[in-house]
């Protein structure tokens, strides 16, 4: 009888061990195998706990994410949150300390493609570090990047959450932009050369989400260079131009006079945009839209409809 205790008790220990170890690797995090926006495998296992970022917009995410703790290396131009800016430097983004990362000891860089080099890239993966790569050219890429940060460090729920308030906000701007007059605008990237934002950029999305038309939407060319006089024919209706000087009116005029025959400077359409939101395909995305909608469609805020 005390032997068939013993038995017992022997099996009773067996099967609960057996079902703690079943548990404990039914916790672990399984391995993934994500593809990237350059259509490369990117094989993970586990969480990673040591992140580079090379680009602003993917080091506002982590933040949105509060991944802030595994942060251990980013960009000169990182910097927002504040707090990112207290984060070591690995480089400028075009031009990066290969090196430095590596000595970061990252378990996964993120890497763009508006902003990071070819060179870059491959001097990274050739050091036998994981890269995963970014290239949100609209919307639904920024949701994707947010919706791929979430699968990779567990935290689909909040990534979730947030991509459901992004879509609630984007579908307010939807609603109101097709109830009005499509208009032309100018998307201003540098006076001299002028150059001017394509259709097949990322900032045209601004322009799309307003319902209104670029006054380059004939022309493939992602960043087209203008003649001056080209202007006078295209006759925007709005002009959007990030710089630092405040009257934004008279930079233009000062550099183009002819410009005073222009509907957007007739009146008064010109608008000054903080580069630092509106060049970034990040989670201030949706800030800006709603901040330029109420600018070209400032007939919405009279009526006291609101955004």
């Amino acid at each position: 009888m005390k032997r068939l205790s013993i038995l017992l008790l022997f099996a009773l220990i067996c099967f609960s061990t057996t079902s703690c170890s079943k548990n404990q690797q039914s916790e672990l995090p399984k391995k993934q195998i994500l593809t990237d926006d350059m259509g490369y495998k990117v094989s993970i296992s586990g969480t990673p706990k040591r992140i580079v970022s090379l680009a602003p917009s993917i080091t506002e995410m982590i933040y949105l994410l509060k991944l802030e703790d595994k942060l251990v290396g980013n960009t000169l131009y990182c910097d927002y949150p504040e707090a990112a800016k207290k984060i070591t430097k690995v480089g400028d983004i075009l031009s990066i300390d290969a090196e430095k990362i590596l000595m970061l000891k990252p378990d996964i860089v993120f890497v763009s493609v508006e902003g990071n080099t070819k060179e870059s890239y491959k001097k990274l993966v050739d050091l036998g570090i994981k890269v995963f790569v970014s290239n949100p050219r609209n919307f639904e890429g920024i949701k994707k990047t947010l919706t791929d940060l979430g699968n990779i460090f567990n935290k689909r729920t909040l990534s979730d959450s947030c991509v459901k308030s992004w879509d609630k906000r984007m579908s307010v701007l939807n609603a109101n932009s097709v109830t009005h007059t499509a208009k032309k605008v100018m998307f201003i990237i540098e006076l001299k050369p002028l150059i001017v934002a394509g259709v097949n950029t990322f900032l045209n999305e601004y322009i799309k989400v307003c319902g209104m038309k670029n006054i380059v939407e004939d022309t493939k060319i992602n960043y087209p260079i203008l003649n001056r006089e080209e202007i006078l024919k295209r006759n925007p209706s709005f002009i959007l131009y990030a710089t630092d000087k405040k009257d934004v009116k008279n930079v233009l005029l000062e550099m183009y006079p002819e410009w005073k025959n222009i509907d957007a400077v007739k009146n008064n359409n010109v608008f000054l945009i903080d580069a630092n939101i509106y060049f970034r395909p990040g989670p201030r995305f949706i800030d800006a839209c709603e901040e330029i909608f109420k600018n070209l469609h400032p007939e919405v805020l009279n009526q006291g409809q609101k955004l």
